[in-house]
Formats: C-alpha cells, structure tokens, sequence
C-alpha cells in the first residue's frame, strides 16, 4: 500500500513512476538531440564575482561539475587560485564572496564545518580569509539556517547578512516548497532576518524585529543604521505587499516605517513592489526600485527616493522608456544604473536632484545578460567607481567573468573557462514592430543550419513573468529557447506588453488583460517574422514557463495558428489558482482584485473556460511541489485536453519547485520539449 501523500492521486503516480523508473517511460532520444543535451552540459557556471575595494583584486564563484568553489585573482584574471575552507577541494558548497574595505579579507558562506547528515536544518558557517595566503581561512559564525547577501560595514567592523534560523529549505518561493502537512501556515513558518557579526568577537545580532520577514537590506553609510523592505511572514507570499522601514542597527530598536505601498498616500507607487533600498552617501536619503514586478528577484521599475528619515516620497523617472533594475549611488547627485532597453542590457549614469533622475550617458548597451549574482543586472563596483566586475553571457558567448576600468565600452572578458564552446543553434537578431500604438520588441533566433531557399517551422518561447524580459543568454541543460534552434527552427521570443524594457507603462499595460493584448502582441510579432524570413505559418509551434506556460495553455483557446504546444508549470483556471498556490499576493496588483471580489476578470483569461476551442496537441511539465504554479494547474488542463480528445502528455517531476534543481530532471524535460516538438512540428 503506498504512503499518504500531499498529492492528488494522479500526481502521486507520475512522481512514482518518474522517481523509480529512471525516466523509463521518456521518448526515445533522438541522437541530435543526445547530442545537445551533451554539449549543453559542458558549460561552467560562474555564479558570482565581486571586485575588491581598491579595483585590483577579482573572487568568483565557479561551480563546474559538483559543489561550488571559490577563486582569487588578479583584476586582469590573472594568477588565479583556490581559496577554501575545505580540507579536500570540491568536498563542500561554498558561496557569497564579499570583500573587507581592506581589499585583503574575504568573507564567504561555505558547509564545510558541518555535519550534512545530522539534521534537516540547513548549517553554514561564515569564514574570514587573508587573500594574501599567510594563513587558513578562519571561522567567524557557524550558524544553524540559511545564510546569504553578505555586506561589510564600511569601518570593516561587521558583517550582515539575511539569516533564516533553523531554515530547511532555501528563502525563495521558487524553491520547492514544503510537504502540506499538519495545520497549514501555523507549523514551521520560516522566518528572514537582517543579522550581523561582530568581527573582532564573533558575536551573532539579529537586527529586525523577530515577527518580520526582512527581503533586502543595505547599511547606513556610517554603519549605524540598516534600511531594509519586510513584511509579515509567510515570507514567499508577502514580498508583493513589503514595505521599506530604517532602524539602529541594533537588536531590538524602534522601527521607522518610510514606504508603505499597500497605503493610497503612496501615489504613484500604489499597489505596486519595492527593492534595492540603498542609501545615499551622505545617508540623507534612501532610493529604491518600485514598480510592477512578478517575482522577488525580477527587479524592474521606476527609481524612487525617501528621505531616511521619513517623509516625502518622490518617484524620480516618470515616464522613462527604459526599466531600471538595479542601482547604486555613485555620488550626492549622481547613480550607476542598470537597466533593460528594448530587449538589452545597459549600464548608464543618471544625474540625481531632490525631485527627478535624468540618465546622462550610457557607458555601453548590450545584447546581452550581466549579473555579479548578488541581485538582477547588478555589477561590483571600486570604492571609487572607476573599475567594474560581471558575469556576462549571451546567444553567442557562454558565461564569463568581465571586468575592467568603467568606461564607453563593455569590459572584456578576464577569464576563459568556457572560451571552447561554440553555439549549436543559429544566429540572433532583435525584431521590432508596432502594435495597438506600442513599440514592441523580440529575439529571433535563426536555425542552426539556414538556407533561405528552405522555408522552416517556428516556436513561439514567451518568457516569464510578465514582469520580465527576453535578454540573450546561453543557455544550460534544462528547458530553454535556443536548442530548438539548433534543430533547425526558428525561434522567436517576444517582449510584449507587460515586459520590462519600454518603461512602466509598458508594464503594466496587460494589468487586468492577461492572455489578450499580450496575446496580440505576439502574434503581431509574428506576421512581422514572417514578412523577414521564411517561415511556414502552417508550421508554428509555442511554448513558455510560468507565466509563459499560462500563455502556452491560453493561446491555443484563441487562435488556432499553433500546431503544437509545450506549456511548463503553467496555469489554466486562474479562479482555482487563487486558493492553490501559495503566493496569492501577486495577484491583486496584476487583476486589480481578489478573486473573491471579482471573480470575472480571472475568469476571462482561465483557458480552462474556453477548452472546448482547443486543437492543439499539448505536453504539460510540472514539479509536484511548485508553489507559485501548483501541479493540479496542469492536471486540470491534461484532464480537459483528453476529455476534448487532443493529443497530452502530463509528466510531473518529483521533489521540484518552480524551479527544478535536479540535473536528471533539468536534462529530462528538455528532451520531452524537444521530442514534443520533433513529433508534431517538423522543423525544416
């Protein structure tokens, strides 16, 4: 007899089929695609790097094949070298470098000092490293829960960091979600603080009040006071209604609440989601994103500041045209922004008054995606903001560190771990167009082997979100856009409404409209694809994750254009979502209400409602413990496909979150897309 679950019944036996049979009942692989898969797993990931202080020094974080490690080096990348706590390299994880003001000590999270197998609840210890050599790293703060964001005061004096006590999974909503068990939303809450450690004692403070979920944080610049965005716990459902506060940066201090977007005196930031607070350098002032934003971590949106002590909110950039997402104050007047334009990266200076922002130059804009790893688009800068530091990689170069004086022109790659790979799809190109009165942009990629004497199938990729953007990046094993390239489709990727790129009011423009004027952007996108290159109208193809796994279930209840479908942790009854999933306070901003209050507008784009117009065949993937796009979404758009007869497939990943972590899985839901694809959307 088999053992209670949390899953319904059908999910319970596709977990169980999939967790012991090896992927038994998987396609058969085509060599191609063997092939692909393969070549994708080769990359390395650089997961992090950060400058030192002083602009001469270089730490990565690189995870090649096992655990991630960590790598001093030369500003140039030069004489680079292991740094570790492990007594045997690659034995334990080790992340989140940060340098000391001295530009000589390095403080990073690692497991090594811990027993993996004694309990449930994560361990990691904080370990202070002389970068010169002359001793062992050395332990600061051993600590039973999740550890991450390191940041130095600028005397040197302490570290703080976000710190979940006795946490057992990772601090996200992405992440996969505990088995529902017991009284639900009372048992093992988790709960995120701002912490710090002294450096000269080792002597742990939790800084926030103990019944707040503090999100993000950045130091006063004398190192006395913290800003931080919190809100009440459950933490992964209530980012979207955090508010800004400031305090002492002490344990048990009074609260200053600055920014509260769920109160009408907000103005324009109204229902809207804050991040980034960062304090000016006189520390008069704290600026921050705000805007319309899907998820925790997807940072996009206006430039806003607040007096540190309490007052007058200003939003600084009404009416730009591009989407910051992500800043740092360079001077008393003066920020280093990065923001999406028109589907590419940019880093720019902006002029700061009391009352606005104006972007001044753009050291430079490129197609494509750039992080240190510490928040969307964010890039490690000198104390004199003359020298930066970033992963970047694109449809044409894998992952690498680059990193330079910061001028008119990206910085060049210092490092080469992935120099040998080359693309196995085919070139790209951004596409634009017109549509309703919008300026509207995507990505095409072209086959991997093109002759424009052919004419070729196309897929539709229609990214997360919405709040997000298509930005060029290499991909990995695991779904994604570019290796249906490489088996000789075209593939587009449009940034319709509601994606960052073209401003707020971009944004927010399919609030209340999901699955329709999006809709027609995208298929606008491709009649204009169509007039450029030879594609088969009668041979187009979509697919999408999260919110591009939504549209890949409602599209085919409007058009009948696409011939086959791949939709991923998707949804189809935006009613019963409501009380499925377990961050229902993103909803409200997007729809303008609870379903409780206006079930109508939910239901006008629940694809569940129009299925009996559905032709399409349509495989759907889910982990069985997502929480933001529950499995039984799926099962309910498998269950009305085989009662309408249209060719299914439903797979459910055991143990995966919105996310999947598991490299067996990664691999396999690729070669389902693939194979999906293959079957019933011949490419060329």
């Amino acid at each position: 007899m088999l053992k209670r679950s949390h899953l319904p019944a059908p999910f319970l036996l596709l977990a169980i089929v999939l967790a012991s049979s090896a992927f038994a009942a998987s396609p058969a692989v085509d060599p191609r695609i063997e092939h692909l898969l393969t070549e994708l797993g080769k990359t390395q990931s650089i997961e992090a790097v950060a400058i030192s202080p002083d602009g001469k020094q270089l730490a990565w974080v690189i995870k090649r094949q096992g655990n991630p490690s960590i790598e001093v080096a030369a500003a140039d990348g030069s004489h680079a070298h292991r740094l570790s706590a492990a007594a045997k390299p690659g034995t334990c994880a080790e992340s989140g470098v940060a340098w000391a003001p001295d530009s000589r000590h390095l403080a990073f999270v690692s497991n090594c000092s811990v027993d993996l197998t004694s309990t449930k609840v994560m361990q990691n210890t904080i370990y202070l490293a002389d970068t010169t050599g002359s001793s062992a790293p050395a332990q600061l703060a051993q600590l039973q829960g999740y550890v991450r964001a390191l940041q130095w005061t600028g005397d040197g004096k302490s570290i703080g960091f976000l710190y979940v006590p006795g946490a057992t999974r990772h601090a996200s909503a992405v992440a996969a979600a505990k088995p529902a068990a017991g009284e639900v939303g009372v048992a093992g809450v988790e709960i995120q603080h701002v912490a710090s450690v002294d450096i000269a004692s080792g002597t742990l403070r939790e800084l926030t009040p103990a019944g707040m979920y503090a999100y993000e944080f950045d130091w006063s610049p004398d190192g006395t006071r913290i800003a931080y965005t919190a809100a009440q716990p459950p933490g992964d459902n209530n980012w979207w209604i955090a508010k800004l506060y400031a305090q002492p940066a002490q344990p048990g201090a009074t609260t200053t609440l600055l920014v509260d977007p769920t109160n009408h005196n907000s103005g324009s930031l109204h229902g809207l989601q804050i991040a980034l607070p960062r304090w000016s350098p006189d520390g008069s002032r704290i600026a921050f994103i705000g805007g319309l934003m899907s998820d925790q971590g997807a940072t996009g949106g206006d430039i806003y500041a607040v007096p540190a002590s309490g007052g007058t909110l200003t939003n600084l950039t009404p009416d730009i045209h591009v989407t910051p997402s992500w800043l740092s104050w360079t001077g008393a007047q003066s920020m280093l922004v990065s923001q999406v334009s028109n589907g590419q990266s940019q880093l720019a200076d902006y002029a700061v008054s009391a009352t606005q922002a104006q972007q001044q130059t753009a050291h430079f804009t490129v197609p494509a995606s750039f992080s240190d790893g510490s928040a969307s688009m964010a890039v490690s800068l000198s104390t004199d903001h003359q020298h930066v530091a970033f992963v970047q990689s694109s449809y044409a170069t894998a992952s690498e560190v680059h990193a330079g004086a910061l001028s008119n022109a990206a910085p060049a790659a210092v490092t080469s771990f992935n120099a040998a790979l080359k693309p196995a799809w085919g070139k790209a190109e951004s596409v634009e167009w017109n549509n309703e009165g919008s300026h509207v942009q995507g990505w095409l990629l072209y086959p991997a082997h093109y002759d424009p004497k052919k004419t070729y199938a196309m897929v539709v990729v229609v990214h997360g979100g919405p709040s997000s953007a298509v930005i060029p990046r290499w991909p990995g094993v695991g779904y994604g856009a570019a290796p249906l390239s490489a088996l000789d489709y075209f593939v587009f990727e449009p940034n319709p409404r509601g994606s960052f790129g073209q401003g707020e009011k971009y944004v927010q423009a399919n609030r209340k409209d999901f699955g329709y004027g999006d809709l027609r952007d995208i298929l606008a996108g491709v009649d204009a694809v169509e007039k450029k290159v030879p594609v088969d109208d009668k041979r187009l193809g979509l697919t999408g994750w999260s919110y591009g796994g939504f549209m890949s279930m409602f599209a085919p209840t409007q058009t009948q254009r696409f011939r086959a479908v791949v939709a991923g942790a998707g949804i189809s009854n935006w009613q019963s979502y409501y009380g499925q999933n377990l961050i229902d306070q993103w909803m409200p901003p997007f729809f303008g209400a609870s379903v409780y209050d206006d079930p109508a507008v939910y239901a006008k784009s629940s694809a569940i409602n129009f299925i009996k117009q559905v032709k399409t065949p349509m495989l759907i993937v889910v982990g069985d413990r997502d929480a933001e796009c529950p499995a039984p979404q799926s099962f309910e758009m498998w269950h009305a496909l085989r009662a309408q007869n249209v060719p299914t497939s439903l797979v459910v990943y055991p143990n995966e979150g919105h996310h999947f972590v598991d490299p067996a899985h990664q691999r396999d839901v690729l070669q389902r897309a693939l194979g999906w694809f293959a079957k019933y959307l011949p490419a060329g």
